[in-house]
C-alpha cells in the first residue's frame, strides 16, 4: 500500500466510504520545491521540541518550505484532531484529547525563541468543548502578550457554531487580526463544508466588528471547487457588508483521493482579475494568487494592512 493511502486511512477514517477522486497533475504555476533550507529544519525541530502542532504540516501547506525558512509558522492549538470532517481539509478527524493546560506558555515561548514580529494562531474545530475553545484562544493571546509584548497576533478561528459568548471571549482578548475563513461559496457548503453554516461564519465576522470596530478582520476563499465568478462576487459583497478588511483567495489543492476533487486549476490571470474585483469592492487588502493561503506572508501583509487603513483615514 502506498504511503498516501496509509495516511488518508489513518487520518480520515470517516472518508473511507467515499469514492476515490483521482488527484490531477498540478500545472507549473503551483509547483513548489521540496524544503531543504537549514532554517526550515531549525524551525521544524523547535516545533517538535516544544510539543507544538502547526497547520503548515497538518494541512500539507505548499508554502511550508518558504515560510519555515523565514521562521514563519502558523501554530495550531488545541491538538491535531478536529471534530469536523470538511471535504477539503487534511487535518485528522476524530475524538480530540483534553486541552493541554501548559499550551499557552509553550506557544509563547516558541514565539519568543523564533523572534516573531507577527504570529498566526489557528486551531482545529472543538465542537466537544462548551465554548469551542474560546477561553483557550484568549489564554494563548494573553501568554504571547506577556512573553513578547511587541509581537502582533493574528488568529484564525473556527466558526464557534452554537457556542454562545465565544466570539465575545476571543475578541475581548484583543488579537490584532481576527481571521475566519468562509472557504467557499454558499452553494458548495453541503458538500465541501457540511459541518459549518455560511451565515454563521458571516455573523462571526460581523459580530467582531460590532464588538470592536477598530479590530482588523480577515477571511479567505478557495477556488477551483466548481464555484462561479458571480458566486465569488456575491461572497465578496457579503464580506464587505460585514466590513471585513482583508480577503485572501487561493487555489484548492486536493490532499488525498478521498477528498473533494479539484474542478479546475485557476490560472494566474484569473486570480489577478479576482484581486482587482475585490479591491474595487473596497477591501483594504487583497491577496489572490494560486499559492495564497490564510497566513501566507502574514507579517508583511499586516504591515501593509495597517498602512492601508492609515492612508484611508488621511484621504
Amino acid at each position: 500500500m502506498m504511503r498516501t493511502e496509509i495516511d488518508h486511512r489513518v487520518r480520515h477514517p470517516e472518508k473511507q466510504h467515499r469514492s476515490d477522486n483521482p488527484i490531477q497533475h498540478k500545472p507549473a504555476w503551483i509547483r513548489v520545491k521540496a524544503p531543504t533550507h537549514p532554517i526550515y529544519l531549525e524551525t521544524r525541530n523547535l516545533m517538535r521540541a516544544s510539543g507544538l502542532v502547526t497547520v503548515c504540516e497538518e494541512a500539507a501547506c505548499p508554502n511550508i518550505g518558504e515560510c519555515w525558512s523565514q521562521r514563519h509558522a502558523t501554530m495550531m492549538i488545541m491538538g491535531e484532531i478536529c471534530t469536523r470532517a470538511c471535504a477539503f481539509c487534511n487535518v485528522s478527524t476524530g475524538h480530540p484529547n483534553p486541552l493541554a493546560a501548559d499550551e499557552p506558555e509553550r506557544v509563547a515561548a516558541a514565539v519568543a525563541k523564533l523572534g516573531l514580529r507577527h504570529v498566526v494562531i489557528t486551531s482545529v474545530d472543538r465542537d466537544d468543548l462548551a465554548d469551542g475553545g474560546a477561553a483557550h484562544f484568549a489564554a494563548v493571546i494573553g501568554a504571547i502578550r506577556a512573553a513578547t509584548p511587541a509581537t502582533t497576533i493574528e488568529i484564525l478561528t473556527p466558526d464557534f457554531l452554537r457556542k454562545p459568548g465565544a466570539i465575545e471571549t476571543v475578541t475581548m482578548a484583543q488579537p490584532d487580526v481576527f481571521n475566519h475563513n468562509l472557504e467557499t461559496v454558499p452553494r458548495l457548503y453541503p458538500t465541501i463544508r457540511p459541518g459549518a453554516r455560511y451565515f454563521q461564519s458571516l455573523r462571526l465576522l460581523d459580530r467582531v466588528k460590532q464588538l470592536d470596530a477598530g479590530m482588523f478582520t480577515k477571511s479567505g476563499l478557495m477556488v477551483g471547487l466548481g464555484e462561479t465568478k458571480a458566486e465569488i462576487g456575491q461572497v465578496m459583497d457579503d464580506l464587505r457588508i460585514a466590513d471585513v478588511d482583508f480577503l485572501t483567495i487561493g487555489q484548492y489543492l486536493q490532499p488525498t483521493v478521498k477528498h473533494a476533487a479539484v474542478d479546475r486549476f485557476v490560472p494566474p490571470d484569473e486570480f489577478a482579475e479576482l484581486a482587482a474585483m475585490a479591491r474595487a469592492k473596497g477591501f483594504l487588502m487583497v491577496s489572490a494568487t494560486p499559492l495564497t493561503r490564510s497566513s501566507y506572508h502574514a507579517d508583511a501583509d499586516f504591515a501593509s494592512l495597517r498602512a492601508a487603513r492609515a492612508a484611508k483615514l488621511v484621504a
